[in-house]
């Protein structure tokens, strides 16, 4: 029976993603190109793999007893991928990490051509997310986090601790009136990241008791919420650093430091040995530091 890893690997990426247009992004493919490696892997097993539904994909029972042996050849791929780039000393490359949104945005580029300027034979690729990216599975080689992996795989160096508070414009602080205490805020209007009721929950967490009508913008991304912050909708929070430097907001509160974090660099262990990896994951550390 011929065999061919580029077919399985679309077959487990498309179950792992639930819809073709989805598995060929993660993958880099047209959506044409990834359902005729579907198709060619159900030719070569002569078995159904999926049946569709709606516009979604859902595995048969032959798929699904095939996926978990397709999970294992994925995961000893993965592995031997790490340890081949664990031993490379090359320093000519590229280099994945994977970093916030608002920080790949705000503070990554500056790092970025400290870091070229000092190796310009590497290469960065930014990875801007806000989920947590599996190193396990190459979808990075460096994470910046702010919670501290578990995995015994990963190796882990903290960088320092951050802070978070309160934003807003001069013009709308205005609005509101001055402002000493959280509790002060009960009548101003918030930008919420995600939905309301984790937006609520949160910030009762931290002594300020909201409701429905305090939220005057929902959205998903840390950036929307921070330029809709920039342009006087309500109030954002976002971490200190990068609120002082910009110009056009001022602390809701003077002085407070509402949320308390830390900055977590994370590689796999296979990958520090690798010297170009290692010397990316120092610059980091020194540049985040800093």
């Amino acid at each position: 029976m011929e065999f061919d890893w580029n077919h399985a690997r679309a077959f487990l990426v498309t179950a792992e993603q639930g819809s073709l247009s989805a598995a060929a992004r993660v993958l880099g493919l047209t959506q044409p190109t990834l359902g005729r490696q579907v198709n060619a892997l159900e030719r070569e097993l002569g078995v159904t793999l999926f049946q569709r539904v709606g516009r979604g994909l859902t595995l048969t029972q032959s798929g699904a007893y095939l996926l978990e042996h397709v999970k294992s050849m994925g995961m000893a791929a993965g592995h031997v991928s790490l340890a081949a780039m664990g031993q490379s000393q090359s320093i000519t490359g590229t280099v994945c990490i994977s970093v916030s949104e608002i920080y790949a945005t705000l503070v990554m580029p500056q790092i970025v051509m400290e870091i070229r300027d000092r190796e310009p034979g590497i290469t960065i690729e930014v990875v801007a997310t806000n989920e947590i990216s599996d190193l396990q599975k190459r979808e990075a080689d460096i994470a910046v986090r702010a919670v501290r992996p578990t995995q015994s795989e990963l190796i882990t160096k903290k960088i320092k601790e951050m802070s978070a508070t309160f934003y807003a414009t001069p013009g709308y602080l205005q609005k509101i009136g001055p402002a000493k205490t959280i509790q002060d805020l009960t009548h101003a209007h918030f930008i919420s990241v995600g939905s309301c009721e984790a937006y609520k929950k949160a910030m009762a967490g931290s002594g300020l008791m909201l409701t429905d009508e305090n939220i005057s913008v929902v959205c998903e991304s840390h950036l929307v919420h921070w330029e809709m912050t920039k342009m006087g909708l309500g109030i954002g929070l976002v971490p200190t650093h990068i609120g002082d430097a910009e110009p056009s907001v001022q602390r809701v509160i003077a002085g407070l430091d509402l949320i308390q974090f830390p900055i977590w660099l994370t590689t796999h262990r296979e990958l520090r040995t690798s010297k170009r990896i290692q010397l990316v994951f120092d610059l980091l550390a020194e540049a985040l530091a800093a």
